[in-house]
């Protein structure tokens, strides 16, 4: 049994730092990843892409996994790709729509 306090806010914090590599903008911020689940034994993603073909969806979900893994504490990471529900703009953040220039304060 794990002594470790790791909590699902330090796997979305870590998430938050990878960028797209298209647009620069964090995988959360663009409302690519849809879960985290952190257990005693397994922390579990669920993330999606804009789109089925993107170019770069195996370095996503890759990068994904290794960020993760660097503090997993020993446990077991499991990064599901699923494009249902679908991901559209609607998705975004405040922060990456202002990124974008679709919000101006």
């Amino acid at each position: 049994m794990t002594t470790s306090t790791l909590e699902p806010q330090a796997v979305w914090n870590t998430l938050a730092t990878i960028p797209d590599p298209e647009f620069g903008i964090s995988l959360v911020d663009l409302g690519l990843i849809y879960s985290v689940e952190v257990e005693e034994r397994r922390i579990h993603v669920v993330m999606t892409l804009t789109t089925v073909t993107c170019p770069s969806g195996a370095w996503m979900h890759e990068g994904v996994k290794a960020a993760v893994e660097k503090i997993a504490e020993n446990r077991e990471v499991q990064v599901d790709l699923v494009f249902e529900p679908a991901w559209s703009p609607e998705m975004l953040t405040d922060s990456a729509k202002r990124q974008l220039g679709w919000i101006r304060d």
